[in-house]
């Protein structure tokens, strides 16, 4: 797996990224979960949002590579995070166990996101907040680029360049109810909520 290869590299090559505006961007997202909540991180990777989380209630973090669970495990302390390696499409917990989800820079590489969103929905109980930082495919002429580079991406990282992310939530039956654009609409903070009907439930 790719993301077993560059963990060891995976904190040095986000930095740059992070003094450039994603680390604020991420503290956003992070602080639009509820406190005292059942929270689940989807691809958690090397545990750069831990410190970040709400005080109070429980928090799972998942993550399908075992070298990036590796990492994040230096990061937990003494805190109340439980790791878990599980893929994203298929998740290992009971219906409603949570009352939030978070993902940052995650559905770009899932390989076939309906099925993680529909986990996302099975999982997260009606009503839950299910936040997403993502980079998109942007608008204007630059997207024609994006759908360019996702050839080169896909094949080299797994990495889909070119996702629109907001509309694959509500093609699952997330409920899109805020969209905060970023760097010339190349990157995304999606606010979602979970709605069951009784027949889900």
């Amino acid at each position: 797996m790719i993301y077993d290869r560059i963990a060891r590299f995976y904190d040095r090559l986000f930095e740059p990224l992070d003094r450039h505006g994603l680390a604020r961007w991420r503290a956003e997202a992070v602080s639009l979960l509820p406190r005292d909540a059942a929270i689940l991180e989807l691809g958690a990777g090397t545990g750069r949002n831990f410190s970040l989380y709400p005080n109070g209630g429980m928090a799972v973090a998942s993550e399908i590579s075992f070298e990036m669970l590796r990492y994040a495990g230096a990061r937990l302390g003494q805190s109340r995070i439980h790791l878990v390696q599980a893929d994203a499409q298929q998740l290992p917990f009971a219906d409603d166990s949570f009352d939030a989800a978070l993902a940052t820079l995650v559905f770009c590489s899932i390989p076939e996101p309906s099925l993680a969103f529909a986990e996302l929905t099975r999982t997260v109980r009606s009503g839950g907040r299910v936040i997403l930082l993502e980079h998109v495919r942007p608008h204007g002429p630059l997207g024609y680029a994006f759908d360019a580079l996702n050839v080169v991406t896909v094949a080299a990282f797994e990495d889909h360049f070119n996702r629109r992310t907001a509309n694959l939530a509500e093609e699952a039956g997330l409920v899109v109810v805020d969209v905060r654009v970023k760097l010339a609409s190349i990157v995304n903070l999606i606010v979602c909520e979970v709605v069951k009907s009784n027949h889900d439930r």
